[in-house]
């Protein structure tokens, strides 16, 4: 079992939070393409030949590409590996790429999954975060997508940035909701350094985030999700029962993936790699069939930690028998005297052997597992 992810590092503008690697120029989009198709057969025995079973078009935005660009790289990622009958084919999505026949097309050469960033339903918002799509075709697009045959949908959503009120919030939730999609996934407005974002903020033209109403929006969203009977099964990952992402969820049990393309990361166990997220490096090194990647080699007190952060931020936990046996006896002291505390705080409570956040611990996730990381 493995996956493979691609970034399409290309959008129409710039989010003012993001801090992916992307290009708002086209000019040299077929020939990366072109790269891409063959970094798969460079890359082609990363994997050790395990069955694919999960595909995830990432960026920038994949949905940009025509169904035929992305065909090429579906028919070459079959010719060079073994992909499972019933493999999970994701394309991350705008909605004003959505068009009825271009969903039709992408259905038609194995897209299976959307990830669609809408962001919110408002058009404040959008004009705040710079998003190219507009109100109208955020609710468009999802009816679009069912109507094409692709039932399986993740919409996204963006919270706790100064211009969403709570009755904004709400009604962000209330309308995703209508929609009747299976999987909804929400992020907190963070303030990545160098981005559009950070720059308005230290120019004070736009208001800093708030912490405080970052957490409402989030306890909020939990209720109203919980109530709608949406299983929380990853810290910002919402969905209805057997319709979990199984790419990321891959991701959080520690799977293999291979990443095709600039910036994309690559891991089979013991390594970690990443390509230079450089298209005009990227280009020419794959002309001279050479992969242009950093690597490195995972210590144990890094399996270790990650180990505590991912399991953590998903449903099922910390399995204490498991950590148990990759710590020192002195590591699984300190880190079981640790749990304790946050379990008296209520931010930890135990389940058949397995440590997992309570609501309240997700609020602080990221502070709890940097508390129990071990030492390198």
């Amino acid at each position: 079992m493995a996956g493979i992810y691609i970034h399409i590092p290309f959008c129409k503008k710039a989010c003012h939070y993001c801090n992916f690697h992307f290009s708002t120029s086209l000019q040299h989009k077929n020939e990366l393409l072109d790269c891409l198709v063959q970094e798969i057969v460079l890359q082609k025995n990363y994997l050790n030949h395990e069955r694919i079973d999960t595909i995830y078009f990432g960026g920038g935005t994949p949905s940009l590409l025509d169904a035929s660009s992305l065909h090429a790289i579906v028919e070459n990622i079959k010719n060079h590996h073994d992909i499972s009958p019933n493999v999970e084919c994701t394309l991350e999505a705008n909605p004003d790429d959505l068009t009825q026949e271009k969903l039709k097309q992408f259905a038609a050469i194995g897209i299976n999954r959307l990830s669609i960033g809408i962001q919110s339903f408002h058009e404040e918002d959008l004009q705040y975060m710079n998003r190219s799509h507009s109100a109208a075709q955020a609710i468009q697009c999802v009816a679009f997508a069912q109507q094409a045959g692709i039932q399986n949908i993740s919409v996204d959503l963006i919270f706790g940035f100064p211009v969403l009120s709570h009755s904004k919030w709400e009604q962000n939730i209330d309308q995703v909701l209508q929609m009747n999609v299976p999987h909804i996934s929400c992020y907190a407005m963070t303030v990545e350094p160098q981005t559009a974002l950070a720059h308005q903020i230290d120019k004070k033209i736009s208001a800093p985030i708030n912490a405080e109403q970052s957490a409402e929006q989030y306890v909020y969203l939990m209720q109203a999700l919980a109530k709608a009977d949406y299983n929380h099964y990853e810290i910002s990952s919402f969905a209805k029962e057997n319709k979990q992402s199984q790419h990321n969820s891959n991701y959080w049990k520690g799977i293999s993936y291979l990443g095709i393309g600039p910036s994309a990361h690559s891991f089979n166990g013991d390594t970690r790699q990443w390509n230079k997220a450089n298209n005009a490096e990227y280009i020419r090194n794959i002309h001279n069939h050479i992969v242009p990647f950093e690597l490195e080699e995972l210590t144990t007190a890094q399996k270790i930690n990650e180990k505590i952060m991912i399991s953590l931020r998903t449903a099922n936990g910390l399995d204490a028998t498991q950590i148990k046996k990759m710590m020192t006896a002195k590591q699984f002291h300190l880190l079981n005297t640790m749990m304790d505390t946050f379990t008296k705080n209520e931010m930890i409570f135990v389940e058949n052997d397995f440590w997992k956040l309570t609501n309240k611990g997700k609020l602080f996730a990221d502070h709890i597992a940097s508390e129990l990381f071990v030492e390198a």
